[in-house]
């Protein structure tokens, strides 16, 4: 019980970071490799942990978006609008997010700075990260008494990871500097 309370704790940690934490996927992988815990004990307890560490970090950067010029805030209820206008396409894209395996950081940070509403959006991700886990930990599992773990090591300071959490974090700062009225062609917003 403790080392699942300790996975909880690990797992909730890393989903707080805003960037270059570990992949979760890694955290578990390590964990089958070091642990006697199933591994179907490992998924729910990691996906629980990261969709509540993403969920308290998305509002947190909701709290940081009031402090931001009113031209950003302006730009991302734009975006915003958009998103909820298209319900077809955003419900494709949360199902796209929730099983893909891209740094989803940047993308609670921006639902929270964009004020989307979280609980879909974390209820998508934590579905997401259950299939997306299991497979990882029952390969993990299935594949314990090779050399993987090395791999799996050498893998959380892999260049590619490193560049890949860079890209989304400049993809985070272009979301709120687009005026996106004028970009999805609403022209410009009143400044008021």
């Amino acid at each position: 019980m403790v080392e699942l309370l300790t996975l909880f704790a690990i797992v909730f940690g890393i989903n707080l970071i805003p960037a270059f934490g570990p992949p979760t996927w890694a955290v578990l992988v390590l964990y089958v490799l070091s642990t006697d815990i199933h591994p179907a004990l490992l998924i729910p307890v990691a996906a629980l942990a990261a969709a509540s560490g993403r969920l308290l970090l998305a509002l947190a950067f909701r709290l940081l978006g009031n402090r931001l010029p009113k031209k950003y805030r302006d730009n991302l209820t734009a975006a915003r609008e958009a998103l909820e206008k298209n319900r077809k396409g955003a419900i494709l894209a949360l199902g796209l997010f929730a099983l893909s395996p891209v740094p989803s950081a940047q993308l609670f940070e921006a639902a929270g700075l964009a004020g989307l509403r979280l609980l879909p959006f974390t209820i998508a991700f934590f579905l997401g990260r259950t299939i997306s886990y299991s497979i990882y930990v029952f390969t993990a599992a299935g594949l314990r008494a090779t050399s993987l773990g090395d791999a799996f090591r050498d893998a959380l300071t892999s260049p590619w990871g490193i560049a890949m959490q860079v890209a989304m974090l400049i993809g985070l700062v272009l979301l709120a500097r687009l005026d996106w009225a004028k970009w999805l062609g609403g022209g410009k917003r009143k400044r008021g």
